[in-house]
């Protein structure tokens, strides 16, 4: 009998299982694949403030001190490293809003700050003269998304929990004061439960009777080959169309929001040719170097996400003993820290700062976090 079972082995998953082993729990995890091999795995390892909600400015500032400080609460580097972070706006229009939407981030405690072409060129010699405006961030930075399962699972197994990879849940019952995960064809018994399962979430929710809808949505990674160093800082657009990575093996990571296919419950996981093709030329316009460079593979990176397009994080309404975690946007910096708090809030204590609590969902309740 375990006191937690933690469904779901990402970022989230292993952050929250982590803390509650560390506060004395016994915890299982189980995971479908390997520790942090889906979205937590397959992204770029961003950590940028101006790609987080204002809402969860104050989240991803923990959370990006914490993997500063990976080494000591996880025992071993992960490739943290800060470059600045620039977002461009390349019409009137978009300054506008640029200077809006950071101003929200601003407010939020995010060090953001607004630059003109010039000052964005001084910061990123790489850039083309066609943006009119940017917002800079000197904290913006990257992590290898690569070595987080490694890491991960190394803390987890040295400080006692029970990893369980490669074991697709099937079902989870309540069985008296607790419950009853099947999995990979047993069944294991828990007096709590916490859904980490991100995209895959849906379905384990309606086991539980919970019924809050969560929306898979699917957006492009690409990786070019090695090439020389072509740029200083993480980029991104003013409309959320394309990020870009120069990470230190000399590849260059683009990204954005060019949609992808995605179904995960059905297995289906698809590129558009026509999307990928939009999001390269748009950062060969932005970066033109890139244009002598191939690209070697890419991917659909998923996400999760509820009607509010904000996180699910806290205890399950109706069901005494079952927690979520999860639609966390731009969740790998903010991960560690949503971890730690719903591991403070299993544990019975109270978290340091607001959970984003799912009963808001609830009919006639009209809660934000």
């Amino acid at each position: 009998m375990y006191d937690v079972a933690v469904i779901g082995g990402g970022i989230l998953g292993c952050a929250t299982a982590l803390h509650l082993v560390r506060g004395g729990m016994k915890v299982v995890i189980v995971e479908r694949d390997s520790l942090c091999r889906q979205a937590s795995g397959v992204n770029a390892g961003t950590h940028s403030m101006q790609m987080k909600r204002a809402a969860l400015i104050p989240y991803a500032l923990k959370g990006w001190e914490m993997w500063k400080d990976a080494p000591q609460w996880l025992g071993m580097e992960v490739g943290f490293r800060t470059t600045g972070g620039l977002t461009l706006a390349f019409t009137e229009e978009e300054a506008e809003a640029l200077q809006t939407r950071m101003g929200r981030r601003i407010a939020a405690g995010a060090p953001i700050e607004m630059v003109n072409a010039k000052r964005a060129r001084t910061i990123e010699p790489g850039l083309s003269g066609t943006a009119v405006s940017a917002s800079y961030c000197p904290i913006d930075g990257f992590a290898n998304a690569a070595l987080t399962g490694l890491a991960m699972r190394s803390a987890l197994v040295k400080d006692g929990a029970e990893v369980r990879e490669r074991t697709a849940v099937d079902g989870i019952e309540r069985n008296g004061g607790g419950f009853v995960v099947k999995a990979g064809g047993a069944s294991i018994s828990a007096s709590r439960v916490v859904i980490a399962a991100g995209v895959w979430a849906g379905p384990m929710l309606r086991w539980l009777g919970v019924p809050i809808d969560i929306v898979c949505g699917a957006r492009h990674v690409a990786v070019t080959e090695r090439t020389r160093p072509i740029m200083r800082t993480i980029l991104g657009e003013a409309t959320g169309k394309l990020s870009i990575i120069q990470p230190g093996n000399g590849t260059v990571l683009i990204g954005g929001g060019w949609p992808a296919v995605g179904s995960p419950e059905h297995g289906s996981m698809t590129v558009i040719p026509g999307n990928l093709v939009g999001n390269f030329q748009l950062a060969c316009a932005t970066v033109p170097a890139l244009m002598h460079t191939r690209v070697v593979r890419a991917w659909p990176g998923l996400d999760a996400n509820v009607s509010d397009h904000l996180p699910l994080v806290g205890a399950l309404p109706g069901v005494d003993g079952a927690f979520i975690i999860g639609c966390v946007r731009g969740g790998y910096t903010t991960g560690p820290y949503m971890g730690k708090l719903l591991g403070q809030l299993v544990l019975g204590h109270e978290p340091e700062m607001a959970l984003f609590d799912p009963g808001r969902f609830e009919e006639g309740t009209n809660l934000v976090h």
